[in-house]
């Protein structure tokens, strides 16, 4: 298992949503790319939460951009007008992460476009999974292009990271902010899907996503654990996760019956 690695040739436009300040780019292959930068907000754990969301969705079927490693040179961006941003690209120098740009999609709009109960029972086990806080009716972080719906934006995933701490405990947790996931009403095959789900995210294939943590990204000033040491608590989270699903999936039954 393996990303392709882009080099940024060209900083589009910025992408004002959220705080972490992406942009639209292109890399050296002529694809644009939607570009999550190292320098903006949480840094490396925002794409470390993009990469893992993203390719474990991609494994369990789910639509979401390609993503790859994305290259930025230390001369890119000097020319830049804009102050703030001049500094994001600064302190966003090497290794980044980056998604297809889907050109002509548009936001999902949970009123306009209909779902089914399997697709949404999936999006929302996926979320619950990865602590998700992201997917809500005020920012969907959905796409329909060419008539299917696309999921994007997984750096808020794996909240437990911020702190490192007690990752099994974590793990063990219900996932309360599920109360306002923007599908949970439609979500009432999350006990097939949890069976069928649980069947694809084995230890290996677990393994091979933690495994595509570049190195780069697991120098953390907050800790002394070396990278296989930080790969080890992750992979550690996502199987007890997956091995207590019972916990989240409670969660989510008690709060779409609440609604």
């Amino acid at each position: 298992m393996s990303l392709r690695t882009i080099t940024v040739t060209r900083y589009i436009l910025p992408l004002r949503e959220g705080g972490s300040l992406p942009a639209l780019a292109e890399g050296d292959d002529d694809f644009k790319y939607v570009l999550k930068f190292r320098g903006a907000g949480h840094g490396v754990k925002m794409l470390i939460g993009e990469l893992i969301g993203g390719e474990i969705a991609r494994k369990l079927g789910l639509h979401t951009p390609e993503l790859v490693f994305a290259y930025l040179d230390e001369a890119f961006g000097q020319s830049e007008a804009d102050e703030e941003i001049q500094d994001l690209l600064k302190f966003s120098q090497g290794l980044n992460l980056a998604m297809h740009y889907l050109s002509g999609a548009i936001t999902f709009d949970p009123v306009v476009s209909e779902i089914d109960a399997k697709l949404a029972s999936q999006i929302v086990w996926l979320d619950a999974f990865l602590t998700n806080v992201d997917r809500t009716f005020r920012n969907t972080n959905m796409l329909i292009w060419h008539k299917e719906l696309w999921l994007i934006d997984h750096g808020a995933s794996l909240y437990f990271h911020h702190s490192f701490t007690d990752p099994e405990g974590h793990a063990k947790s219900p996932f309360a902010m599920v109360k306002d996931h923007v599908l949970l009403r439609k979500a009432t095959e999350l006990q097939t899907v949890d069976a069928e789900f649980k069947k694809i995210l084995t230890d290996e294939v677990l393994s091979g996503i933690v495994n595509l943590i570049p190195d780069d990204w697991l120098h953390w000033e907050e800790s002394e654990l070396l990278p296989d040491e930080i790969r080890a608590v992750y992979l550690t989270f996502l199987k007890v996760r997956r091995d207590n699903s019972n916990i989240f999936i409670k969660q989510a039954d008690d709060a779409r019956a609440a609604l």
